[in-house]
């Protein structure tokens, strides 16, 4: 049996096959690829094949029983083994993470990479997209073709208006309208494509402010003056800033015969704005309702018909606009029915509280007309007839209401 050992046992000893001789282990060695070569040379050296020695090699190979080496050869073997400069101590010891870390102690911080933040947020400043959805921007035109302008908005790419888009109605003229070089406010519809071009409006910036302005005009209870340029089943259409109006036919004065109406002007209020909706109604019976309430003021004595009881009051026609008297503003004593108080088409006076134009609400009260709690369920015609005269009693009251409201 051949054996692997290092080179002076390869030319100093020769391995017998009877069972009495010291057999070599079979040892795994750092073999050079040099070694390897040599001992190919040998093989080629006896007149054989690679091939021809492998299978000789193969069928020379039996189990045998192998005997542990001698002395000597222990010694042999580990003079010549190999441990790159390693200790058996040092092959043992265990690895310490601290040693390893000692290679990579030295660590660059941010400041040595010579890191400027004014640089990096200009260029984040320049890589930003600009036209969000709903933004405002002035640009100026530097293109005009016949489908629309291309506006700089300070982009990497102009802004795009189609021509629909560039103001109410039909426009004419287009090109001796919108010049090149001109600065126009308009709105972003549409965010970046592809291109980074984004689509802007001027037509819906103009919207956008009428409906603001519509819905401030609807808080402050203010009345305008529309056209009436249309008509359909439920009412009429007009114009308001822009926006499309609408007037049912159950808030005409005369609803019966509202298509003569065309082309006449009418004094309005809103009903309800909702830009959401685009739904912007009007009124021609809240305008003059609104209309009676410019003639009236907190503290005023007013005489009205009882139209109609409710549970929680009673409705007093004020002469084209209603009051509510609330149960808890009739008296200061205790009631157990409403109709032991006014009955529907009595005439009473009570005292203007409150008036909201926004919702079209006149508040009244008679319990400040009474002098002792109750009294106008004892005595009603006498607080009626004295009325006038108990009403001036209460001035003082709601001239300091009125300071404090101008104060806020």
């Amino acid at each position: 049996m051949k054996g692997v050992s290092n080179k002076d046992a390869l030319n100093n000893k020769k391995i017998k096959g009877n069972n009495n001789a010291m057999k070599k282990p079979i040892q795994v060695l750092h073999i050079s690829k040099k070694e390897t070569n040599s001992a190919k040379e040998e093989i080629l050296d006896n007149n054989q094949s690679p091939s021809e020695e492998i299978n000789t090699e193969i069928k020379a190979i039996k189990p045998q029983d192998i005997e542990e080496p001698s002395y000597e050869e222990k010694k042999n073997y580990s003079t010549n083994i190999k441990f790159e400069n390693k200790s058996y101590q040092e092959l043992a010891k265990p690895l310490n993470a601290q040693d390893e870390d000692q290679d990579f102690a030295l660590e660059r911080k941010v400041d040595e990479f010579d890191f400027d933040e004014s640089a990096f947020l200009e260029a984040l400043n320049e890589n930003e997209p600009i036209g969000a959805t709903g933004e405002t921007i002035t640009g100026e035109i530097i293109a005009v073709e016949s489908d629309g302008l291309y506006i700089d908005i300070g982009g990497k790419a102009p802004g795009f208006m189609p021509k629909k888009e560039c103001g109410l109605g039909v426009i004419t003229n287009f090109k001796e309208k919108f010049t090149k070089g001109l600065q126009m406010e308009v709105l972003v519809i549409k965010e970046q494509n592809a291109d980074g071009m984004v689509t802007v409006s001027a037509r819906a910036l103009i919207l956008r402010k009428s409906w603001e302005k519509v819905a401030n005009s609807a808080k402050n209870g203010e009345l305008i003056k529309v056209t009436i340029n249309g008509f359909n089943r439920g009412g009429l259409t007009c114009d308001v800033d822009g926006l499309r109006g609408f007037i049912p036919r159950s808030q005409l004065e005369d609803g019966q015969d509202y298509q003569s109406l065309m082309s006449k002007t009418l004094k309005v209020a809103f009903l309800e704005v909702n830009p959401e909706a685009r739904k912007l109604v009007l009124s021609e019976k809240k305008a003059l309702l609104v209309s009676k309430f410019a003639e009236l003021k907190l503290g005023q004595l007013i005489e009205g018909e009882v139209l109609a009881i409710k549970q929680y009051g009673f409705f007093v026609d004020l002469g084209g606009a209603s009051g509510l008297l609330h149960q808890s503003s009739i008296t200061n004593g205790s009631i157990r029915n409403l109709r032991e108080i006014f009955i529907e088409g009595e005439f009473i006076k009570a005292l203007i509280t409150e008036i909201d134009l926004e919702r079209g609400r006149i508040g009244l009260n008679t319990a400040l007309l009474e002098n002792s709690p109750g009294e106008l369920i004892v005595d009603k015609e006498k607080v009626m007839r004295e009325a006038s005269e108990r009403a001036q009693k209460t001035k003082s009251l709601f001239d300091k209401k009125d300071l404090e409201n101008d104060s806020q």
